[in-house]
């Protein structure tokens, strides 16, 4: 991929400092390479669903760019903020290593880039390889503002048969309206935001969508090849079934952590999440449909409405004329939560030589529940009618700071921000709103039952995936109910998956463990989108280590909260 390089001009000096040290240091490492990209996010016209629409984009483009690495490198992102909203850009996956200021989580590690404003993002890319991506971590602005983020392997090949072409594969959801209009709707009436018009593939919903084949994604494939699709969730708030007709697939990484050979027609993907599978070419030639549709896990007495589109993409043989008919995939009904668990629960990781293995010993043992319950109407939800609906773990509604992120809060010790008290356990107290963190040691292992509660009838529950910043993590046993602690005997502490989101059960319950090597502020949330405002998530404050591994100041052109 080319790599873009702002003029001189466009930067400010320190930029200009910073972009000539870089490689001065990378010299000390070999071949490792300083990549270095400029986004200018900015108001872009597209005609989507037989109307014509102006959405916020990363670079004029819908998927935003792709982001290719290689393990080792340094990537360099000048962010230009040319939208009328405040915005962060998250690196989905990436640990940032002692540059937690880059993380990107709006008033957790950073104050939002303000409009006319810029910002430098700055990271190594340490330890991961595999399919991981960008998108915005301010308002539901992702809709739009995401991409893909690719790291390859510094040396050597894959741990399987290398593919003769890469393709990524960005799914997507569409609102006809201003997301950041649909957002402001949602936290109004207290409920959340409406659902989607339709589902995208690349961008687009496909040619089974009104006005919907002139952007439809394309690709050609050849007999006997084999194919790597890099799939990834960036719907907003639902998961997703995938399936190419006539087509196989064999799972070999998930989140970029490699997973062991899994053989499936079909992959489950949560918000957040991404999955790596081959598919060989080996249908007959022709033209086949790649789709994707909603899995609804919801169990509430009335479930709330969600998006019954299918969004399409074409995968078509060489030589094969783009007017030959094409096959459709089958899709799974909606509500198959038993191909969704049999694909979440099947994967387990590949354990090679070197890779970290899972550590035996636990010095934070936690139960977090989490889940949805009505509330009364604030006074600031003007069109709420009878109840909103209130987010919590372990009875804590996650309230964002205000005047300062809890990363600058917690380097220059300002007070009264943020306290040090989430539970480690469900409290049996009413729920309350707090900006409440976890403090653990550097390098102490945690382990976390999250525990899927349905504190509410009417609300019930559904799929949550719940991700975690600056870590991956082990997903040691999963399952449906309340989790009893005898379980413990069936943990997979040999090969378990390895994950940064996982799809936490209607009902259910999943168990991660990690080791908390990486100083700074660390959230922990549910992927859907609009539970995000209503507080389902919480903070790791993980404290300095020995030096080296110490969080660094702030880079010079921090953002100031206004």
């Amino acid at each position: 991929m080319a790599i873009h390089k702002p003029r001189a001009s466009e930067r400010d000096p320190w930029r200009v400092l910073l972009v000539l040290l870089i490689p001065a240091v990378c010299t000390a490492m070999a071949s490792a390479a300083v990549v270095e990209h400029t986004f200018y996010v900015g108001g872009m016209g597209i005609s989507q669903l037989c109307m014509n629409s102006v959405v916020y984009t990363a670079n004029q483009q819908l998927p935003g760019p792709t982001v290719e690495v290689s393990e080792g490198d340094t990537l360099v992102v000048h962010v230009v903020n040319g939208s009328p909203y405040p915005i962060s850009l998250h690196w989905h996956g990436i640990f940032q290593l002692q540059s937690g200021w880059a993380d990107g989580a709006n008033m957790i590690t950073q104050c939002p880039i303000q409009p006319s404003a810029r910002f430098t993002y700055v990271f190594k890319v340490t330890g991961q390889e595999g399919t991981l991506w960008w998108h915005a971590h301010a308002s539901m602005l992702r809709a739009t503002i995401y991409g893909a983020l690719i790291i390859k392997p510094r040396s050597g090949g894959y741990p399987f048969p290398p593919p003769h072409a890469e393709i990524p594969i960005l799914l997507g959801e569409w609102w006809n309206r201003n997301v950041d209009d649909v957002e402001k709707d949602g936290l109004l009436t207290g409920l959340g935001p409406a659902k989607s018009d339709a589902f995208t593939i690349n961008g687009s919903p496909g040619d089974q969508a009104p006005c919907g084949g002139a952007g439809m994604f394309q690709v050609e494939v050849e007999s006997g090849r084999t194919y790597l699709l890099r799939i990834i969730n960036a719907a907003v708030n639902a998961e997703l079934f995938f399936r190419v007709a006539g087509h196989a697939f064999t799972v070999v990484a998930a989140d970029a952590s490699y997973t062991d050979p899994h053989p499936t027609d079909v992959i489950v993907v949560a918000p957040g999440q991404t999955v790596d599978a081959l598919m060989a070419a080996a249908a007959a030639p022709g033209r086949y449909y790649m789709a994707a549709r909603a899995f609804e896990s919801a169990t509430a007495s009335t479930p709330p409405p969600f998006d019954t589109t299918s969004a399409t993409a074409v995968l078509r043989y060489k030589g094969v004329p783009d007017y030959a008919p094409a096959a459709m995939p089958a899709l799974p009904p909606y509500a198959d939560v038993v191909t969704a668990a049999r694909f979440y629960w099947s994967l387990t990781g590949l354990v090679r030589p070197g890779d970290p293995v899972v550590p035996k010993t636990v010095d934070h043992s936690l139960v977090v529940a989490f889940g949805l319950e009505q509330a009364s109407c604030a006074p600031d939800q003007t069109r709420c009618q009878r109840f909103s609906v209130l987010a919590s773990m372990n009875r804590r509604s996650f309230q964002f700071p205000e005047k300062v992120s809890l990363l600058e809060a917690l380097f220059r010790g300002v007070p009264n921000v943020y306290s040090e008290d989430f539970p480690g356990w469900p409290a049996p107290a009413a729920t309350r709103k707090a900006t409440s963190v976890r403090k653990v040691n550097y390098n102490d292992v945690v382990e976390v039952v999250l525990q899927n509660e349905g504190y509410s009838r009417a609300l019930g529950t559904a799929n949550h995936p719940i991700h975690l910043h600056g870590f991956n993590f082990f997903v040691l046993a999963q399952g449906l109910g309340r989790f009893d602690p005898r379980m413990r005997s069936t943990y997979n502490l040999v090969n378990p998956q390895v994950r940064n989101t996982v799809a936490v059960p209607a009902g259910g319950w999943a168990v991660i463990r990690f080791t908390a090597n990486n100083p700074g502020m660390w959230f922990m949330h549910c992927h859907l989108d609009s539970h995000l405002p209503l507080g389902l998530a919480m903070v790791f404050e993980v404290l300095n280590g020995p030096a080296p591994n110490l969080l660094p100041p702030p880079p010079a052109d921090y953002p100031k909260c206004h």
